[in-house]
């Protein structure tokens, strides 16, 4: 069977760690496209979406991000499978109904999430595992149907609602990554070094269990292309 063709919205204002990280841990085809730039699919020819992180907010009123949800919300209504991470996340939720908010403080840093629903997004990671985190906005109230699938003591850290599934915290990120994001945040010198601090092997090594989110996302994107192409075929058939 063909690789998966998935449609990768990056937007990343600079795009560069973030389509370096999410290329290497995807094993799919992603076609590409700079959301911030205006840059969206003008088709649903694909087998699933994938939506980064940002440093904007999604209820902002900057120019891409109306069609950007647009975009998002006809391929959700189509039903391929879609992923959302951190500002991805916050998208999804928001495009299905779902409240984002400001949580008037930072989260940053590796730090333990919990999965707490029965999600295949989490085969094979335990129920407590170590990620990467750097957001100040949450999803504050799932959309309608929606199941809460992470959390931690900071906010909801994951969601599932039918083919849709977010994550919070950030699963693609290398340690290059992680520290040049929190050497970009305006963070009092003590907590700075706190966090630069816990950018480690060892803190890294442990977060890349969460990686398996991306091969999990991918079997479901198979799965989901086998059995629509049954039903094409049977329908020829008929």
């Amino acid at each position: 069977m063909s690789r998966l063709r998935i449609a990768f919205v990056n937007a990343a204002h600079d795009g560069t760690d973030t389509r370096r990280n999410f290329r290497r841990e995807l094993d799919a085809d992603l076609v590409e496209f700079d959301a911030t730039g205006g840059d969206l699919p003008e088709t649903l020819d694909f087998d699933g979406v994938v939506v980064s992180g940002s440093r904007s907010s999604v209820y902002w009123d900057e120019e891409w991000i109306a069609p950007t949800k647009e975009w998002v919300g006809e391929a959700i209504e189509a039903g391929l499978p879609c992923l959302g991470v951190c500002w991805g996340h916050q998208l999804l939720a928001d495009v299905l109904g779902g409240e984002v908010a400001d949580m008037g403080e930072y989260e940053i840093g590796y730090r333990e999430v919990e999965h707490t629903g029965d999600s295949r997004l989490f085969d094979g990671i335990d129920q407590q595992f170590t990620v990467f985190t750097t957001h100040s906005d949450a999803v504050t109230s799932l959309p309608p149907g929606a199941e809460e699938i992470a959390a931690n003591d900071y906010s909801n850290h994951g969601f599932r609602k039918n083919r849709v599934f977010g994550v919070q915290f950030h699963p693609e990120y290398d340690a290059e990554t992680a520290e040049s994001v929190t050497k970009g945040k305006e963070l009092p010198d003590e907590r700075m070094e706190e966090v630069l601090a816990g950018i480690n092997d060892e803190n890294y090594r442990a977060a890349c269990e969460a990686k398996l989110v991306f091969e999990n996302f991918c079997e479901y994107v198979r799965e989901v292309r086998e059995i629509a192409s049954e039903s094409n075929n049977e329908t020829v058939s008929a």
